[in-house]
């Protein structure tokens, strides 16, 4: 399954949809975005993107690290341009209900951040919630105001009495500053990030659609947040309030509250047909999901696994993930649909010897020029129209003409017209693993590369 940033689970468009349109309107926030996510998600990510027309410098972590040091790579990145940089740091898994209200408080913010201040935005606690984290902070109107400390999630009558005494805010996790002010911040407070980011961004490698950091050098970082190694050390740091219908879907139960339902509290999405179920939650990506006589449940089908939970344990969920995660299941490392720059692959079905595929090619976009030693493929055009080269020869396929591809034969697949292309293939051999591939030239800079 995808995180859940590149899934659409409060709208038609993607969570990172989402947070990259919340910016427009906002002055040069949109001309000069850096999206930092893992290796694993690049392409998604960079297709999402390209849905909405929006240009990103898209930078590719080894390895998770947390906040700090992903925020790190962006700003090395943005002081490179101008120390003087404004950053909107925004996570992409946040539900903003009020995107006028989210722009005043990022406009608020700004005089601030350009006077050298970290600044974060805290939400108006309205329930004692016990999932967030706090800034305790005394507000005046929408102005930035000191912090007077940062406080970890709270048990139950904690969270009541920070509710009751209105000087303590859910801590949102979106920040503002000056690239050389974080930098700086970092050098004092987490001088061993600072240096593992500097050195990673230095020792880069940049191609025609993505930036990956060197990566020994980010690998020798530890993982922390920002409010760990800055936040809560720093002298500087201010608060903005912000009353924007923020939500951070932290898990299915905090989805299900913010998501429109019905007078059972239920919530759908996709094809569902329920009976007798209350305050429920279900979404179904691929199939028909059925529900009967449910209370208080979590169902979540993608195409590559189903969850069904409590809603009172969903937190529980990352656990379960880590247990599949050291059993070595496929599902966590390979998703059924995977995104290319050229398109899509989808894997229908998967068995000793064989394996059957349905290519998505875009209009305009080709595949690398390669090979395998190990399988052959059979194409079959089931949409659209196809320029095969195999070995000297180039081929024209319309719908419901194939070509085969011997073990060893050069070969790729060109779609130049102006409707998607859909292949099916079936690929034969002892062997069908994505690493056995040999590029000889990928317009994608992934020639000499197997992934």
């Amino acid at each position: 399954m995808y995180p859940k940033q590149l899934l659409p689970l409060a709208g038609e468009r993607t969570m990172l949809q989402e947070t990259a349109l919340r910016v427009d309107g906002l002055p040069a926030a949109a001309d000069d975005c850096i999206v930092v996510c893992n290796e694993a998600h690049r392409f998604p990510v960079a297709a999402q993107l390209q849905e909405l027309g929006k240009a990103a410098q898209v930078v590719l972590e080894p390895e998770g690290r947390n906040t700090a040091p992903a925020v790190a790579l962006a700003a090395f990145l943005m002081a490179e341009e101008s120390p003087d940089n404004l950053m909107l740091v925004l996570p992409a898994d946040h539900v903003i209900l009020d995107v006028g209200a989210f722009r005043a408080a990022v406009c608020a913010a700004a005089d601030a951040a350009a006077d050298d201040k970290l600044v974060t935005f805290g939400v108006a606690a309205t329930r004692p919630e016990t999932g967030y984290g706090y800034i305790r902070a005394v507000a005046d109107g929408e102005h930035a105001v000191p912090v007077a400390r940062f406080v970890e999630k709270p048990d139950l009558a904690t969270a009541e009495r920070y509710v009751a005494d209105g000087e303590h805010f859910w801590n949102s996790g979106i920040f503002m500053f000056r690239a050389c002010t974080y930098l700086q911040a970092l050098e004092k407070h987490a001088e061993d990030i600072y240096e593992a980011c500097r050195r990673s961004t230095a020792r880069r490698e940049s191609g025609a659609d993505f930036i990956r950091p060197d990566p020994a050098s980010f690998l020798e970082c530890r993982s922390e947040s920002i409010d760990y190694a800055i936040m809560e050390k720093s002298g500087r740091v201010a608060m903005v309030p912000m009353d924007a219908g923020w939500s951070d879907v932290g898990s299915w139960s905090a989805l299900h509250r913010i998501s429109p339902r019905d007078d059972q509290g239920n919530s759908i999405s996709g094809d569902v047909v329920m009976r007798d179920c209350k305050n429920t939650y279900v979404q179904a990506e691929s199939r028909l999901v059925a529900a009967v006589g449910l209370d208080d449940v979590v169902i979540v089908e993608t195409k590559d696994s189903t969850l069904v939970a409590r809603k009172s344990r969903s937190q529980d969920i990352k656990d379960l993930v880590e247990e599949l995660k050291e059993h070595g299941r496929e599902e966590t490392r390979l998703h059924r649909q995977v995104h290319r720059p050229w398109g899509s692959y989808d894997s229908l079905e998967k068995w000793d010897g064989f394996q059957v595929k349905r290519l998505v090619v875009n209009p305009g976009a080709v595949l690398s020029l390669q090979k395998h030693a190990r399988r052959a493929e059979h194409w079959v055009v089931v949409r659209g129209r196809a320029r095969i080269t195999r070995n000297e020869d180039e081929l024209e396929l319309g719908v419901n003409d194939s070509a085969y591809i011997a073990i060893g034969d050069m070969h790729r697949i060109a779609n130049p017209y102006d409707e998607p292309l859909h292949i099916v293939e079936v690929q034969c051999g002892d062997y069908l693993g994505e690493d056995d591939i040999v590029r000889p030239e990928d317009e994608y800079g992934r020639a000499g590369r197997t992934d």
